[in-house]
């Protein structure tokens, strides 16, 4: 039988980042700012956003105009230590992974020494076969396709056997127009039409009835 191959997002898919984490890396970036390019607050945060619309991503501004080290960074913005202490991740988070028929892989925005720290806390690890994060498809942040493809590349999967597994709905939107499956982690009542299920947490996808069934099957 065909078995999917799953691409998980790490941030608010597999652990929640919004209460603690995503606050202190933000602060950690407005830092940067005011300490590297002499910004007073408010100017570092028009910076960044200014730079997250044009370029989808605060560092390729930086890099762009400043002449930013993309390492260094996101070594400083991502504090790993202090990160961990705040991860939070639902019961059973491996258990509920394992239980996923096919082959998954981790598909991050983030820093890989951030993402491999935050996996191996979460002792899920070894539920992925590889890991990408934003180092990895050459500062490519997802929505754009470049980072999507390099990975179908990589692996030598088609398509019709991924599913895509994200909080984001513009990352999503991206995996269905290459003509992946996906889910989105989500409270929402609401079902956009590029969205094939919505599941509030990691253990609901084995109750998804055209998962259970397997690419072919559920194709047809």
């Amino acid at each position: 039988m065909a078995e999917w191959l799953w691409i998980f997002d790490l941030d608010n898919t597999l652990h929640d980042a919004g209460s603690q984490i995503f606050p202190r890396i933000s602060l950690e970036m407005s830092r940067y700012l005011q300490h590297h390019l002499g910004l007073d607050e408010q100017g570092a945060q028009a910076l960044r956003d200014r730079y997250w619309k044009h370029y989808g991503a605060t560092l390729r501004g930086l890099i762009r105009h400043h002449g930013v080290d993309s390492a260094h960074f996101l070594r400083e913005t991502h504090p790993l230590h202090e990160l961990l202490d705040c991860l939070q991740h639902e019961p059973g988070l491996s258990r509920h992974l394992a239980r996923l028929r096919g082959r998954k892989v981790l598909f991050s925005n983030a820093p890989r020494h951030y993402v491999d720290g935050i996996l191996q806390r979460a002792g899920i690890e070894r539920q992925f076969e590889s890991v990408w994060g934003i180092e990895d498809v050459r500062l490519q942040p997802k929505p754009a396709p470049s980072g999507y493809r390099r990975i179908m590349q990589q692996l030598a999967a088609s398509p019709g056997s991924m599913i895509m597994v994200e909080d984001s709905l513009d990352n999503l939107r991206t995996a269905k127009r290459l003509g992946m499956r996906t889910v989105w982690i989500s409270r929402a009542r609401h079902r956009p039409a590029f969205v094939d299920a919505v599941v509030r947490n990691i253990a609901a996808l084995t109750r998804v009835g055209w998962v259970r069934r397997g690419p072919k099957e559920a194709s047809c």
